[in-house]
């Protein structure tokens, strides 16, 4: 196909993609179904007649899109609100994969006709939570949960795809290798974890520290300074042995919970960038799949999805939370929004490679359940809260977000001080960022002569800058030992 004609294909089907994704917040499908749809119409079974069969393809393009959908959802998270859930939903991400792999690997070797490994390999794909179709469904629909349940949700589903991970890969080189024993994964998995998560906590704050340290001149280069800390911190922690995944979650974490500099502008940069990673990864996935093979599978992958669905996860979310303060209908709750999405077919995707005898079942049968999962429950999880009772009618107010780049928190005690900086003050030639003002200090206003500046987190101050402040009462002291090293005077 020459290059104008991919091109054009391309854009087409990322431009029926928007529209499908703004009609489905019309009529309440979820957005990562419709895109897998046109994908499926797009490839050779559909009426596109595009064909399209390299998994090693999908796959390098599945882990791109995952590492950048979960640093912009890390990036989104408020820590205050995950702090409070923090343990319950490590537990739920960690045991409730391992209790719902388990489950359904006795199912497919029971009455399915699988061997144990390869039902343990079947369970662990499909037990991990989907990041992309999570973030996607709880961020755009009216689902108002009490009781900390999305960010409990969230959290989960953001911090479940290392295990996933490592199963699949570690049980796909077991079958692959029947001379490797399956207890030898258990170090190799504690190891990737402790690697994960210091390495994504060290770089979160280096992210910080270089973004705010960097003084750009251009501020168009920002977003491509973080692409890069992104893809070092995945590609620098998987290569040392750690979990690439859970180090990038926690590094948007750490980053998005810090003061950076144009951090809104590069927090609505990464939400676009989600957003086309999902429709770029489903879209492939849907060209991957022949429909016409998953036909043959419909009956074992029903089965499949009805038990996953209405068992093991329940199981799996009411063991892991059973001594925890939610009821059972907050845990139903928890249970029915384990949304199945693309990640589980990427990870489908490492036997397919590895040439296992199963492998094109397994894919097909992945496929299938991840279907009836975001179809049945995706479009289901508003009345489904409602009826469970755990549905808020109204979300709590947004914080009213002042319109800089660096943004402190102030408060109704705050007064308005104008400081002059002087020739040799400690202010002069460093940016805002570096000052070290206090929390409850806000710079509103610079005057530069007779022309006024709206100042950002990196404008450099000069001497003769008259700096209007909104600060605390508490604070003025230290603010103007910061900015000036002298007493100012209070406007």
């Amino acid at each position: 196909m020459a290059l104008e004609l991919t091109l054009l294909v391309v854009a087409l089907l990322l431009i029926i993609s928007i529209v499908a994704g703004k009609a489905s917040f019309r009529f309440g499908l979820p957005a990562p179904l419709l895109f897998l749809a046109i994908g499926m119409l797009a490839g050779s079974d559909g009426p596109g007649g595009i064909f399209f069969d390299d998994a090693r393809v999908a796959q390098s393009l599945g882990v791109i899109a995952l590492v950048l959908i979960l640093f912009s959802g890390g990036l989104a998270t408020d820590w205050q609100a995950i702090r409070p859930v923090l343990t319950p939903g490590l537990i739920l991400a960690n045991l409730g994969v391992l209790i719902s792999a388990v489950l359904v690997g006795v199912l497919a070797h029971v009455a399915l006709g699988f061997t144990l490994l390869e039902g343990f390999l079947l369970g662990a794909i499909v037990s991990s939570t989907d990041a992309a179709a999570v973030f996607a469904v709880m961020r755009t629909r009216d689902v108002n949960l009490r009781d900390n349940l999305e960010a409990l949700i969230e959290l989960e589903s953001g911090s479940n795809d290392p295990i996933a991970v490592f199963l699949t890969i570690g049980l796909t080189m077991v079958l692959a290798d029947p001379s490797r024993a399956l207890f030898e994964l258990i170090p190799s998995f504690v190891l990737q974890m402790t690697l994960g998560a210091v390495a994504g906590y060290a770089l979160g704050r280096l992210m910080a520290l270089l973004i705010n340290r960097a003084k750009l001149q251009l501020e168009g280069l920002y977003p491509a300074l973080v692409v890069g800390l992104v893809l070092l911190t995945y590609g620098g922690t998987a290569l040392i042995g750690g979990s690439g995944f859970l180090a990038i979650y926690l590094a948007g974490i750490v980053l998005g919970n810090r003061d950076f500099a144009h951090k809104r502008s590069l927090m609505r940069f990464y939400d676009g960038i989600a957003w086309l990673m999902q429709i770029a990864m489903f879209l492939v996935l849907g060209l991957l799949v022949y429909p016409s093979r998953i036909v043959p599978v419909l009956g074992t992958g029903m089965l499949l999805s009805l038990f996953l669905i209405f068992v093991a996860r329940p199981v799996a979310v009411f063991v892991a939370l059973a001594l925890t303060r939610y009821d059972w209908r907050a845990k139903l709750m928890v249970s029915w929004a384990g949304l199945r999405g693309a990640a589980p077919i990427v990870l489908a995707t490492f036997p397919l490679l590895a040439g296992l005898d199963r492998a094109e079942m397994i894919f097909n049968l992945v496929f299938f359940i991840v279907l009836t999962s975001v179809l049945a429950q995706g479009t289901t999880i508003a009345a489904v809260a409602r009826q469970l009772g755990v549905h808020q009618a109204q979300r709590p107010a947004a914080v009213f977000r002042y319109p800089q780049e660096f943004v402190p928190q102030v408060s109704t005690q705050s007064r308005l001080i104008e400081l002059t900086v002087a020739p040799g003050s400690l202010a002069c030639g460093r940016a805002i960022l570096e000052l070290g003002l206090p929390r409850g200090a806000l710079v509103v206003l610079i005057t530069r002569g007779d022309e006024g500046l709206v100042p950002g987190g990196t404008t450099m101050l000069e001497p003769g800058d008259r700096v209007l402040l909104l600060v605390e009462r508490s604070a003025i002291a230290d603010v103007q030992s910061a900015l000036l090293g002298e007493r100012g005077t209070p406007a």
